[in-house]
């Protein structure tokens, strides 16, 4: 999985944190509580508590590390397109290995979906995890225009929601068809999303 900087994390604060997203990705928010991540980190029961006391910090906690996670993949992606020149079709191959990896990263896929369902009822959830999706939309909007396409901002959030709707559908396929399933997708959404 994907690591990145949390300096306001201390090392058991973030084995917790680690412990929740294998909790919400095995039994979705609902399986989410202190007991279960005390037992997930193999500590003992009163642990989670005693760093993240209510049900609401413990999930706000594991929403920063998804969103935080999520954004820094994001930030690499940027950083990669805007080394590509005009005209160089790398783009849209980084932008697809991109989303290839998260399918390959399970829970913390899973852990976002779960998370995104939550947010629709939760508006501070909301903002958090928005985020890093608007860096997305944003990173890929640059990668359009620089390509000369019009309309780049509205095809770009059209084209990110579309790959969240492919990632959510490829959770569902058996795993043996995950992959092929997502590849053969991401070509043709590229392809309609990048021509002329």
């Amino acid at each position: 999985m994907t690591t990145h900087a949390e300096p306001s994390l201390s090392p058991r604060r973030r084995q917790l944190v680690e412990a929740a997203l294998h909790v919400v990705a095995q039994h979705g928010l609902r399986g989410l509580t202190h007991r279960a991540v005390d037992r997930r980190a193999g500590l003992p029961q009163g642990s989670c508590s005693a760093y993240l006391p209510t049900r609401r910090a413990l999930q706000g906690a594991l929403a920063e590390h998804v969103a935080g996670s999520l954004a820094d993949d994001v930030a690499l992606l940027t950083e990669d397109l805007r080394a590509c020149p005009p005209g160089d079709d790398r783009g849209v191959e980084l932008t697809g290995r991109l989303f290839r990896r998260w399918l390959d990263e399970r829970e913390l896929l899973l852990a976002r979906v779960e998370l995104s369902l939550e947010a629709s009822r939760d508006p501070e959830l909301a903002v958090l995890l928005e985020t890093w999706r608007a860096r997305l939309v944003t990173a890929v909007a640059g990668l359009m225009a620089a390509r000369g396409r019009r309309h780049s901002d509205a095809r770009a959030e059209a084209l990110v929601a579309s790959f969240d709707g492919i990632l959510f559908a490829a959770l569902l396929k058996p795993e043996r068809r995950q992959r092929a399933f997502l590849e053969r997708s991401l070509d043709l959404l590229m392809t309609a999303f990048t021509e002329v």
